[in-house]
């Protein structure tokens, strides 16, 4: 009976309630859900890689002086591989753009030069085409730097993937805006610069920033042809002086902070991009 009133009374306080109070207790018991959440995130993963490192620790096989004087010699590779990764999304990005207009074209020899690239690239190992780049291209004369080789194969190979990410992206404008284009006399240049790409390139940025992502840990491949990033500092040192798990395992880390740090940055353009929708 009591807890019948008790009950009664809450409702009826409700019932009495300012309803921007509610609101802001509403919010206020949302917000302290998600720092919970947060927080309970958080201790997981310590708990998580905490135990792992004790467990690697314990093994008495690692040696924390070799790590301490290495370390900052692989760190150094760190710019070098963001270097590489960069250059090589916005190569790809020309040669996605390039090829989703081939993917897209009405004339028969422009579409099969496009589906050729996106076919022989996808079709054929990443690191066959770095090393076809560095020692196949030198037998006709064609000798390019390590560093232009390693960011050109990988630009050429991330292009033929993403080039379906555009034809994707320019295949979702409405059929109504090109009409309109069409309506105001606009040419087909005029319509791809001004309508077409803009939203084509806002729609595929998420998927960019996976590909960002993804192009982040493939870049360890370009060591093959001897570009000095994290991957070669790391199995280099750690073949000279037999500790490869050492470094290898500095390296791994590097890597995962790495894809960690430009997922959180995807996460906040993503946002950002949400935001401005909603305000248009």
């Amino acid at each position: 009976m009591a807890g019948a009133i008790g009950s009664q009374d809450a409702l009826d306080r409700l019932r009495l309630a300012n309803p921007a109070e509610i609101i802001r207790q509403v919010a206020e018991s949302r917000a302290r859900a998600r720092r919970g959440f947060r927080i309970l995130f958080v201790i997981t993963w310590l708990v998580l890689v905490g135990g792992m490192a004790t467990a690697i620790a314990l093994t008495g096989r690692v040696h924390l002086d070799f790590l301490a004087t290495w370390a900052p010699f692989i760190l150094g590779g760190v710019p070098v591989t963001i270097g590489v990764s960069i250059l090589s999304i916005v190569f790809a990005t020309m040669f996605a753009v390039v090829g989703a207009l081939g993917r897209l074209s009405t004339h028969a020899p422009v579409y099969a030069v496009a589906t050729l690239y996106v076919s022989m690239v996808r079709g054929t190992p990443l690191i066959v085409q770095i090393i076809f780049v560095y020692l196949a291209l030198p037998q006709f004369g064609i000798v390019l730097d390590p560093f232009v080789c390693g960011v050109f194969a990988l630009a050429f190979n991330y292009g033929a993937y993403m080039t379906e990410i555009f034809r994707a992206g320019i295949q979702a404008i409405p059929r109504g805006q090109l009409e309109a284009a069409s309506a105001l006399a606009m040419t087909d240049r005029m319509t791809m610069q001004r309508i077409i790409l803009p939203q084509a390139i806002r729609i595929v940025i998420p998927a960019i920033g996976n590909e960002f992502i993804a192009m982040i840990k493939d870049s360890a491949l370009v060591s093959y042809v001897t570009i000095q990033e994290t991957f070669w500092r790391a199995s280099t040192t750690g073949s000279r002086y037999f500790r490869s798990f050492e470094t290898l395992l500095v390296a791994a880390i590097i890597y995962w902070l790495l894809t960690i740090l430009f997922s959180l940055v995807q996460e906040r353009i993503e946002r950002r991009l949400r935001e401005s929708e909603v305000r248009l």
